[in-house]
């Protein structure tokens, strides 16, 4: 994956993660504080994972 794509991926789940905790946060509504965590969890481990590295023969 290239940077691009993944910068691009990075700031649209870290954008839906605040959007999800300040509209759940406003309206009370848990679900998208749950749904807030689950965007920031899957930027962090998602996003930023360790490359698997393939053996040259």
């Amino acid at each position: 994956m290239n940077s691009f794509i993944r910068w691009f991926f990075f700031v649209a789940l870290i954008i839906a993660a605040i959007a999800c905790y300040s509209y759940g946060s406003s309206t009370g509504l848990f679900v998208f504080i749950v749904l807030g965590g689950i965007f920031e969890l899957a930027c962090w481990f998602g996003i930023f994972s360790r490359k698997s590295r393939h053996s040259k023969a």
